[in-house]
């Protein structure tokens, strides 16, 4: 018999933590990461951090690619085009008609969210 299939469960890093402007100004200061001198936990944190920023730009990657779905929406009065979703977002064309795709499938719930 056949165990069930298990979801992947997305990866929940580490909190990004709040940085003050005063420490966000010091080009020097990441994350406090400069004052950890355990290389272990040093290794630790920054690694929290890392997987936190990735998932960030995941997130971010998804929310970009619906609303360019919906910008393209051909249902839409004032809809753009590939061309012109790629000039706002700095894209080629076709990647913006893949990401436009991209948002299509996450609206319809065919792709799997990050």
């Amino acid at each position: 018999m056949a165990e069930p299939e298990r979801k992947e469960q997305r990866l929940r890093p580490a909190p990004l933590l709040f940085e003050p402007a005063e420490a966000a100004a010091d080009p020097e200061h990441f994350f406090d990461l400069e004052s950890i001198e355990d290389p272990r936990e040093l290794l630790s944190r920054s690694t929290e951090l890392a997987l936190a920023f990735r998932a960030a730009a995941d997130r971010a990657v998804e929310f970009q690619a619906i609303a360019a779905a919906q910008l393209a929406d051909p249902r839409r009065f004032d809809r753009l085009t590939a061309a012109d979703i790629a000039q706002r977002a700095q894209w080629t064309e076709d990647y913006a008609k893949k990401m436009v795709e991209f948002g299509r499938d996450l609206a319809r719930g065919g792709a799997e969210p990050r």
